[in-house]
């Protein structure tokens, strides 16, 4: 027989105190990505501090630098060796170790074996249990330079990114060609090796700054003396490896600009230019251009967006918000004459707005409703079909939703907007500008004469775009959102094409989320069951087969794919949960008690808020208790009937709670038809004291059937009572 080895406190050596040098580790490519920057230098800082502290190697604070060429992790104040350290294990007791003459049994030689010592090694320690054979693990301190040797090019190698490519025989992904690297501790390189890349001493500067302050050093490369050294050594060369200071500085360039144009900078896409430019520049500079102001025509959201997405140019707008005839460039460079520099830019510009009033032209020439048959032609999906036929099936979806959520006078309109809805995307300017869907439909739908509510609604109905974007602000866009997210949705889930663990090829859980924040914020009130019932007839009559799934069975008239209600109350649960910090057994309660058949997001998050709200009432949990000592009785004992015979109640209990449940019952069936959850809730409070009594005073599962089976009704009517409120059985509370 064997104990189980036992690991004792660990017992660090008490040797002096190694002594300290900061830690460089730069990785020098051709121009990287400027998305995968960031998030690429913070892996790496993760990577080299999680590599450090394994290998029980002290050190201080960790800093990051990053450019388009260049990775850069700087650790302070870290130690040159290993921290030493003992580790004591205990083993079996000292008489299964050891037989009556001293000799190691099989216990002893197999524990010995497994911490890799030899049995003469192993100590004896005495325990409040008796004695007991150790063995002390000792692990010796290496250097550091000799750790990073072994162990930096793995964590290197190890960084993932979004896309990587092979450009040599050394196999290593990376996204673009490693050109260089550098790994210092103090003054010392750690020689490393990267595919085929040798670690120096040696850096690059900017590719044109840099070589007129050292001409040598597009050959050569400039020396890094020192890691404290790094930063000065590059800025002399062209560089501002730190891009907080890159973002500042730009910041203060950008505001001064503006302000010289008599403007401000557009802000509904500053940040994110600020930091596409932030990553994608060495030294920081803005100039500012200027392009014809002829083009000041075209819509405004076109020159916004050919200067964004093409050029990564700032807009600026006059104090009203109106586009000003100027943009703001960052450019890498910084010359005593940038003239050239915004003239290139201006030429660029003006060639990208040329381009854009002549898709705007030829597109106006042919109007949306011409457009609609060329749809056919356009695959939505090869399982689902084109998006002719999704439009179709939009059409006859969002006259349903304007009638079923109290806007009949907007069926016909919301038809009519569902017709077009698509056809946008068949102009030049959407081709060119795919973010300018929506946009340019209300554009293209005003020119054509439609009326005011379709145009308006073309230009919302791809809102919310991003979880904090604005939902529509009209009804019929909200109307035509909904319709155009839940088709898809249930057309997705039909053919099996499901969001599964991070993965969501689709955008699924983002439609979902926009669709119950229009439902939520813009108060509309729908069963979406109903909808999605009418989005499968459609698809069937298409021929779109669906996918069979378990679950369905006797309920799948009820319920259609039930996937698809599940993954809503989830998306709802999430929504709720960030935004309004709502409990997530709240959550459980009214989404448990969900009425078959019935998926009304409002109704749903209108009895969310109420029983939140009710929670921080001081008679609520006691309540609980009550209900839930009730609810546990009629769920043991499997009871499903609420026929109660008043004439054979023994005590005055019953009849007091008989009574209550009347008279509860009463009032809270008009509060629920209502909606008036919180009115019905505060019934429910009212039931306390009946319920307490009944249960401290009545004996329910007493030898006369019929007494019993009355009792039992009785509770089954309250257990009923409170879940049309929601299933209050899964509310957590302290005593029940």
């Amino acid at each position: 027989m064997t104990s189980k080895p036992r690991t004792a406190q660990k017992r660090n050596s008490k040797a002096s105190i190694s002594p300290t040098a900061d830690l460089l580790v730069e990785i020098g490519s051709e121009e990287l990505p400027w998305q995968m920057i960031q998030p690429a230098v913070n892996q790496l800082a993760q990577s080299l501090t999680k590599l450090l502290e394994e290998q029980r190697i002290a050190h201080g604070e960790v800093r990051v630098f990053c450019t388009p060429r260049r990775l850069t992790v700087a650790v302070m104040g870290v130690s040159q060796r290993q921290i030493a350290t003992s580790q004591e294990v205990l083993g079996p007791s000292k008489s299964v170790a050891f037989d009556t003459q001293g000799q190691p049994t099989r216990a002893a030689l197999g524990f010995a074996k497994s911490q890799g010592l030899d049995v003469a090694q192993l100590e004896v320690r005495d325990t409040p249990k008796g004695a007991y054979v150790c063995a002390v693990v000792r692990q010796t301190a290496k250097a550091t330079s000799v750790v990073l040797n072994e162990h930096l090019p793995q964590v290197i190698e190890g960084l993932t990114f979004p896309k990587t490519m092979r450009w040599n025989a050394s196999g290593v992904r990376f996204p673009r060609p490693i050109r260089w690297m550098v790994v210092l501790l103090g003054t010392t390189v750690i020689k490393v090796n990267v595919a085929s890349v040798p670690a120096g001493k040696r850096t690059w500067g900017h590719r044109f700054i840099g070589t007129r302050s050292s001409k040598s050093q597009i050959d050569k490369g400039l020396e890094v003396k020192s890691p404290g050294a790094y930063e000065a050594t590059l800025e002399r060369a062209g560089v501002i490896a730190n891009p907080d200071r890159r973002r500042s500085e730009m910041q203060k360039l950008i505001k001064k600009l503006a302000k010289a144009a008599k403007g401000d900078v557009y802000p509904d896409n500053e940040q994110e230019l600020l930091e596409q430019a932030v990553f994608s520049l060495e030294y920081p500079n803005i100039l500012c251009g200027k392009f014809d102001r002829k083009y000041l025509a075209l819509p405004q959201e076109v020159l916004i967006t050919a200067m964004k997405e093409h050029q990564g140019f700032f807009s600026v707008v006059d104090p009203k918000g109106k586009l000003l005839a100027r943009f703001l460039a960052p450019t890498n460079m910084n010359l005593s004459k940038m003239d050239l520099i915004r003239v290139g830019n201006e030429r660029v510009l003006a060639a990208r707005l040329a381009d854009a009033q002549y898709f705007f032209d030829e597109d106006r020439k042919r109007k949306l409703a011409d457009r609609v048959n060329q749809l056919a032609g356009v695959v939505f999906h090869k399982k689902i079909g084109t998006l002719y036929q999704k439009t179709e099936r939009t059409i006859s979806l969002v006259g349903s939703i304007a009638v079923a959520a109290g806007f009949p006078g907007l069926k016909e309109s919301a038809q009519r907007a569902g017709l077009l809805s698509k056809t946008d995307l068949l102009t030049g300017m959407v081709g060119e500008f795919p973010t300018l869907q929506g946009l340019m439909g209300r554009h293209y739908a005003e020119h054509d004469g439609e009326s005011e509510d379709v145009y308006v609604a073309l230009g919302e109905y791809y809102q919310p775009r991003t979880p904090d974007d604005v939902i529509p602000r009209s009804p019929l866009g909200c109307i035509l959102s909904i319709g155009d997210r839940l088709d898809t949705l249930a057309a997705f889930f039909r053919v099996g094409l499901v969001p599964s663990g991070s993965e969501d090829r689709f955008g699924l859980r983002r439609q979902a989320y926009g669709m119950i924040r229009i439902l939520v914020e813009a108060g509309i009130s729908l069963n979406l069951i109903d909808c999605i019932q009418q989005v499968n007839r459609l698809l069937a009559g298409q021929g779109v087969a669906q996918v069979q799934t378990e679950g369905q069975g006797a309920e799948k008239t009820l319920e259609p794919l039930p996937e698809l209600i599940e993954f809503v109350g989830e998306r709802m649960r999430y929504y709720v949960r960030t935004v309004h910090d709502v409990r997530d057994d709240v959550v459980d309660a009214v989404l448990g008690g969900r009425v078959k058949g019935q998926l009304n997001v409002l109704d749903l998050f209108a009895r969310i808020q109420s029983l939140q709200s009710m929670t921080g009432q001081a008679d609520f949990d006691p309540l609980m208790v009550g209900f839930k000592r009730a609810h546990r009785l009629v769920e043991k004992e499997g009871w499903h009937t609420g026929e109660i015979t008043p004439s054979t109640f023994e005590h005055a209990n019953e009849k007091q709670l008989f009574e209550a449940l009347e008279d509860s019952q009463a009032r809270i069936s008009p509060l629920i038809i209502e909606r008036n959850y919180p009115g019905a809730l505060q019934v429910l409070i009212g039931l306390k004291s009946p319920i307490d009594d009944f249960l401290d005073g009545v004996m329910v599962n007493v030898p006369e059937q019929a007494i019993r089976a009355n009792r039992l009704s009785l509770l089954y009517r309250v257990d009923q009572l409170f879940l049309t409120c929601g299933d209050l059985s899964k509310i957590q509370v302290q005593g029940a």
